[in-house]
């Protein structure tokens, strides 16, 4: 997964989501019944828009029609369309086949999730991003290696992950999610326990939860998050000690002084390539946490 970093202030939440929800009460109650993640208020991302320079814009007007899916409430929404079901019917008409379903949430520029389709083309893969720029990105590349198994979904993830049917997907991953790092803004973190939820309901038995950050406050987040669920197994093989306590933008350097406690993480996921970005993240003296939670 790999969400863009965003250091923009967040606009607020409502507003964002008001430009989302169709406005009469009875499309909101249907929509409401039919996807417990609409109407969210808490985003994991801010909308913004970004210019597409020409090589980007090339790729988009080449590639849109083969790899950008229409699952969305209408033209400029990240909102689920109503009638959104990702079951084994939405697999057979967009891949062409029955063969099993990864979803990667916040894809960035599409280095990880392309080269994995390019590498297991008996498999399918779903690359979720809302930023223009990735999204163009991601064609841009899989329309270079002329990939038949992938395809890209402009969405707010949590509701696509609502809209899915038990245990259709086979894994998901959620690598380097915008960390937001102020304390007041962890509640945006996408690692949460709604999504969690739905993560398990998605996918089948023994499916895997992949996650990933270099933050390690973040880190500290997920086990929160994940640790104490009955629905998911840690399967990770090492030995991680983490302060107990959070830290924010603005005090992280405090984090050394604080309790620490062990927890489990899993090695380096060998289906993640080295991105500019994980190495950059490695070149600044960041440790990389890897997760892996199996369904129980």
């Amino acid at each position: 997964m790999q969400e863009q970093k965003n250091t923009a202030e967040p606009v607020a939440a409502a507003d964002t989501q008001t430009t989302l929800v169709p406005s009469t009460p009875q499309t909101q109650a249907e929509q409401q019944a039919s996807n417990p993640l609409h109407g969210r208020k808490v985003l994991s991302f801010v909308r913004r828009s970004a210019r597409l320079d020409d090589r980007l814009q090339r790729a988009w007007d080449r590639y849109a029609e083969r790899y950008l899916l229409d699952v969305t409430a209408g033209e400029g929404s990240l909102a689920a369309a109503e009638t959104l079901r990702i079951d084994q019917a939405f697999i057979r008409e967009h891949y062409g086949n029955d063969a099993s379903l990864t979803v990667e949430i916040g894809t960035g520029q599409g280095e990880n999730i392309v080269a994995a389709a390019a590498a297991h083309p008996e498999r399918n893969f779903l690359a979720v991003e809302v930023y223009d720029p990735g999204v163009a990105h991601t064609m841009l590349l899989a329309g270079k290696q002329d990939l038949a198994n992938l395809r890209i979904a402009q969405i707010n993830a949590p509701e696509l992950l609502a809209a899915s049917a038990l245990g259709v997907l086979d894994e998901v991953w959620t690598f380097f999610p915008d960390p937001w790092p102020k304390m007041r803004h962890h509640k945006r973190r996408i690692v949460q326990p709604e999504l969690a939820a739905h993560v398990h309901a998605a996918l089948r038995e023994g499916g895997v939860w992949r996650i990933a950050t270099d933050i390690e406050d973040y880190a500290l987040h997920v086990h929160e998050v994940m640790d104490g669920r009955d629905d998911f197994d840690n399967v990770g093989e090492l030995t991680v000690s983490l302060p107990t306590e959070h830290v924010g933008k603005g005090n992280a350097e405090e984090a050394a002084a604080l309790p620490h406690a062990d927890f489990m993480e899993s090695p380096r996921f060998d289906g993640r390539v080295l991105t500019n970005f994980e190495r950059k993240g490695l070149d600044a003296g960041r440790v990389i946490h890897d997760f892996t939670y199996r369904r129980a």
